[in-house]
């Protein structure tokens, strides 16, 4: 069976980086940079099938003049390969691409297969109720969807396949409950096929560093649940932590990527895990550079570990400060303290590790909020703040508590540099104001 899987461009919509002052654009992040792992790992799952995969990011980097509209890219990918199936995953701000590159697959030819997974379709399945979408795969898809090309294989009907979604004329209809039968962190891991991406590795560049990076997640989803954070509500609360041995022979395996990105919402939950990890990565001489997610209270918490991380590889850290105000940090359940932060920066300027620390801005930010935020943030330095928008992404805590306050539903705008709801000084100002907090930082390069 020919399989082509799709992965979705990113949205171009980017309020801030259109607000801020000229200096300030080239510290704005304007793109994820890394491969995409969920859709490569599905790739894996069904490797015994001719799978066909593009990176349509990767695409629009290499050739940001030539590429053209994505429905003339997938047509020509159409024509090429005529697949029985395509598949594409999404997030909120990229889920009308998925629903676009899927309409013009069954235009193309009714008879082909529509799946789509991905972080959106496990929070608000429903978005994806359109005609050209045959079956929505929540979740963890990758066994998931090797069942379900199992099943058209074999001609079985996909009501057979637990835990999808099947688009019955309009009507979405869940099949039986799937049962927790894989471990996608422990027996049941795949190890992405990154040889797909080769046409586009040189695009997973970070900064001024010569040498591509990957992802590579040590852990899925997440023990804390900040209300506006989607991970631990994908995960439904759930922490599955990927086995040592694991990371190691991956590790191994990806000599081609000098930088490696630890793909999770929180590397460091299970101290002694990464402490053994790094033990591991000494002893088998793995020369990397790492870039890690390190919660504040983790690294006030555990000083040495940090040290020890930084002699083995560790150099840049992204820390999400989120607010320098405690009233804020409770109403977003961070569970950790503003009081932490500059201990925390301490900690990783000591060992020499690049400091990336964001912050979210509220919609009900005055003037004021914003003077007090930048004199805090001029005074708590790091190599690289960064700043973007209290969102209410679907399916969030946060999502449920303002929904009734949302007054823009365009899902391409869900991705943190956009306001979608009613902000309290003109939305102009709010933007500048946002826009200028990007010009303090504690040096000049660029995470």
């Amino acid at each position: 069976m020919k399989i082509l899987l799709i992965n979705t461009p990113r949205s171009p919509h980017n309020m801030i980086l259109e607000s801020a002052p000229p200096e300030a654009k080239k510290y704005i992040h304007k793109k994820l940079i890394g491969p995409p792992l969920g859709l490569l790992t599905v790739a894996e799952a069904v490797k015994d099938h001719e799978v066909i995969f593009f990176e349509t990011k990767g695409e629009y980097d290499l050739h940001p003049d030539t590429t053209p509209p994505l429905k003339e890219l997938v047509l020509s990918l159409l024509k090429k390969h005529n697949p029985d199936v395509v598949g594409t995953t999404t997030i909120a701000s990229e889920c009308y691409y998925a629903i676009e590159i899927l309409q013009t697959a069954k235009k193309y030819n009714p008879e082909i297969l529509t799946v789509v997974g991905g972080l959106h379709t496990s929070l608000a399945p429903n978005d994806f109720n359109d005609p050209s979408v045959d079956i929505i795969a929540p979740g963890q898809s990758a066994f998931i969807f090797k069942e379900i090309i199992e099943a058209k294989e074999k001609g079985l009907p996909f009501e057979s396949v637990s835990g999808i979604i099947l688009n019955k004329k309009g009507q979405l209809v869940k099949t039986k409950i799937q049962t927790a039968k894989h471990n996608p962190a422990k027996e049941d891991f795949l190890m992405p096929n990154r040889k797909l991406i080769e046409p586009w590795k040189e695009t997973y560049k970070v900064g001024d560093n010569p040498y591509p990076s990957t992802y590579l997640f040590t852990s899925l989803g997440c023990p804390y649940k900040c209300t506006f954070c989607s991970i631990w509500c994908q995960f439904e609360g759930k922490y599955l932590q990927r086995d040592v041995e694991s990371i190691i022979n991956e590790l191994k395996q990806i000599d081609d990527y000098p930088v490696v990105r630890f793909a999770d919402a929180n590397t460091i939950v299970h101290e002694q895990t990464i402490d053994y990890l790094f033990d591991r990565i000494e002893q088998e001489g793995i020369k990397k550079t790492y870039v890690m997610d390190i919660r504040t209270d983790t690294a006030v918490n555990n000083p040495k570990l940090i040290e020890k991380l930084a002699r083995n590889g560790l150099k840049v850290v992204i820390c999400g400060f989120e607010s320098f105000r405690e009233e804020e940090l409770k109403k977003y359940n961070k569970s950790s303290e503003a009081k932490l932060i500059h201990e925390a920066i301490e900690i990783f300027h000591r060992n020499g590790i690049m400091l990336r620390g964001n912050y979210v801005i509220p919609n009900d930010y005055d003037e004021d909020d914003f003077a007090a935020l930048s004199d805090y943030t001029s005074s708590h330095k790091v190599t690289y703040a960064g700043y973007t928008i209290l969102s209410p992404m679907p399916g969030t805590p946060y999502y449920n508590e303002v929904k009734d306050q949302i007054i823009d539903f365009d899902l391409s705008k869900y991705n943190f540099f956009n306001s979608v709801l009613k902000t309290k000084l003109p939305l102009e100002k709010y933007y500048e104001n946002v826009g200028k907090l990007w010009l303090i930082k504690k040096g000049t390069d660029v995470i």
